[in-house]
């Protein structure tokens, strides 16, 4: 199994992001100044890499070297191109069946999710560039290897995501409560991409807006909600029961 890669150290940083590094996310120390460091806060604006501000105890926490208040994480996985995934699986002549997660932020439900999409026959899994649970080692474990075993895709925003699938003719549906339609109203047996939503949040309400369908899952408890990893392999396996 790879292992995670920590870069840390301004110039370090920023030289791994100038060589191409298959960076995942960075955190940067709250209130720190400098010429280095402006630098390096202008390459990501550019670069448009997932950063976060943090506090230093976090920084140290995650490295007991000499960070300088800039952390890097290396994904352990290259991340596919969705116009390249979306073309190659159209021409093997399967029935699509993506995966869009909008801002998930549970590493743990993320990889969960991975393990169940990899079970059932997924054909890609879509993330966003900022706001999503990282791709590391915590992802790995959990979703039992299979992060390494289906193509995960980065976008700058998942409605990026949803506007491509629909123009290449795949129906995207809003896993919701926001709707009358259960799981078992929609037809999950044409070229289709499932959007799950964040744990607290849910679908964003512009991404919602754009869908072509929704559904729900039904509560019978007095719970109002499932967690979203156990949610989202109910929404998968009814898709495989349809199109078996």
């Amino acid at each position: 199994m790879e292992k995670e890669t920590t870069i840390f150290g301004i110039r370090a940083v920023i030289e791994a992001i100038k060589s191409g590094e298959n960076i995942d996310k960075i955190f940067l120390q709250k209130g720190l100044r400098g010429e280095l460091f402006t630098e390096l806060e202008q390459l990501l604006k550019k670069e448009r890499l997932n950063s976060s501000y943090v506090p230093v105890e976090k920084l140290n926490r995650l490295t007991k070297g000499n960070h300088q208040g800039a952390i890097a994480q290396i994904a352990p996985i290259t991340f596919y191109d969705i116009e390249d995934l979306v073309t190659s699986v159209l021409e093997s002549g399967k029935v699509p069946l993506f995966l869009l997660l909008d801002q998930l932020s549970d590493v743990r439900n993320f990889g969960a999710i991975v393990r169940t999409a990899e079970c059932t026959g997924v054909s890609g899994i879509i993330i966003q560039k900022k706001g999503g649970a990282p791709v590391n080692g915590d992802a790995i474990k959990t979703s039992a290897g299979a992060i390494f075993k289906i193509p995960i895709c980065k976008v700058d925003h998942i409605k990026d995501a949803v506007f491509y699938m629909q123009a290449s003719g795949i129906k995207v549906i809003a896993a919701t409560e926001k709707t009358e339609n259960t799981v078992y109203d929609v037809s999950f047996t044409e070229p289709c991409a499932i959007i799950m939503g964040s744990e607290g949040k849910g679908i964003n309400p512009s991404v919602l807006k754009v869908s072509d369908e929704r559904a729900k899952l039904p509560i019978l408890g007095e719970i109002e909600s499932l967690n979203v990893s156990v949610a989202c392999g109910a929404f998968l396996y009814e898709a495989v029961r349809q199109r078996r």
